[in-house]
């Protein structure tokens, strides 16, 4: 098996979500990702979230190892450019300026490896006005204009029930990382990667923010609408629930009309200009057809005639969908906790024919690997053990 990152290594210096998801991709694919953390306490969400273990650790974290070093003591240094030289890669979520004082950003370390690709996530970036400010998922929604375009009309702007912007950014430096090293591939050098939060939203804002840069209009909140604007594509009550329908070219439009019992309105309403002005007409004739029959019936309806609809559903029936156990979407992992058995998680957003995304390991214990790292440095378990009690493991 040949997976697309064998040999790599990469030292991980993240903690929360953004920065270990991205590192977590590297390791599904291959990758020696090397996670360090602080004695004692680890990573932020080992001990920040209520549940044991945590969901947002084990999920961020499968395949890595983890080495507890506590990167302001005096023995840190060695350590790390022992590691640091034999590394292809680096990852760090600090704020701008942390690693430099602390004596590993990119600059210092390319000394050690002049090939290094290193890659820096912030909120705001490394450097600008506002590159200082600390950011988490929702101060980004809501700085981003991504609240803003949320919610409906009398709501008020809504930040999304996930973490949009971690989750949207972890894949962006995991791409960024691939190039990065792909590019290192072909030239043989290595660069700094500038990965922020705020760009990545306006990546995800593209189609909105570039229409208010073109026009000068803002977007409106939609609630369930889509942002096209087409009254034939948004959630719908039914008899029983609510059902999403994405009806936006002129045949599944024409289809909707049909399956409805509306056919002989739809020349009324033949031209997605006609649709959008009377937008009010055709949400109240949509509304009254759906509502006489329930949701598995129209859906049964609709998917026979190919228009794109789904039930509105909660997280446990996702969670039993079969397209997911067909794709291998969950894992059953061994704990980071110690006292507790086997979870579930989710693993990997994509298959292959050949050598795709393998899990070699749940999510590590705080620690778990200091003693294999560290002799696989070349140190002494004894000067192990002095490390350990001078509190620099």
């Amino acid at each position: 098996m040949t997976l697309a990152f064998k040999g790599l290594k990469v030292i991980d210096f993240t903690q929360v979500l953004a920065g270990p998801f991205a590192t977590q991709q590297l390791a599904a694919l291959g990758a020696e990702v090397i996670k360090i953390e602080q004695p004692g306490t680890g990573d932020l969400t080992r001990s920040g979230n209520p549940e044991r273990p945590s969901a947002m650790f084990t999920t961020a974290n499968l395949g890595k190892k983890s080495l507890t070093l506590n990167l302001k003591s005096a023995g840190a240094k060695n350590i790390l450019h022992r590691l640091a030289a034999d590394a292809d890669a680096v990852v760090e979520n600090f704020r701008p300026g942390v690693m430099g004082r602390l004596g590993f950003d990119y600059d210092q370390l390319r000394k050690i490896k002049p090939d290094l690709v290193y890659c820096s996530i912030s909120g705001y970036g490394q450097s600008g006005p506002k590159s200082p400010l600390p950011a988490f998922d929702g101060a980004i929604q809501a700085a981003s204009g991504m609240m803003a375009v949320s919610g409906f009309p009398e709501s008020g702007p809504v930040r999304a029930g996930y973490f949009a912007v971690d989750m949207a950014t972890a894949l962006h430096a995991a791409f960024a990382l691939a190039a990065a090293l792909y590019r290192k591939r072909l030239t043989g050098e290595g660069q700094h990667i500038d990965v922020a939060m705020m760009d990545t939203s306006m990546l995800m804002l593209a189609p909105q923010m570039t229409a208010y840069l073109m026009s000068g209009k803002t977007t409106e909140r939609l609630g369930n609408l889509s942002p096209t604007l087409q009254p034939t594509a948004n959630v719908f009550p039914t008899a029983d629930g609510r059902i999403q329908i994405v009806a936006l070219n002129e045949k599944q439009a024409k289809s909707l009309f049909r399956i409805l019992g509306l056919a002989v309105r739809y020349p009324d309403f033949a031209d997605p200009r006609t649709r959008f002005k009377r937008s009010g007409e055709v949400n109240a004739l949509l509304c009254a057809a759906l509502s006489q029959h329930g949701t598995a019936h129209w859906l049964d309806a609709l998917r026979k005639e190919s228009v794109p609809a789904s039930e509105v559903r909660e997280l446990a029936e996702v969670a039993s969908d079969a397209q997911f156990e067909h794709r291998n979407a969950f894992v059953e992992i061994a704990s980071p906790e110690p006292a507790v058995n086997g979870v579930k998680a989710v693993f990997s957003g994509h298959c292959a024919s050949e050598d795709g995304p393998t899990l070699k390991r749940g999510a590590p214990g705080l620690g778990e690997h200091t003693e294999e790292i560290m002799t696989g440095l070349g140190y002494a378990r004894a000067e192990i053990a002095a490390l350990r009690a001078e509190g620099t493991l």
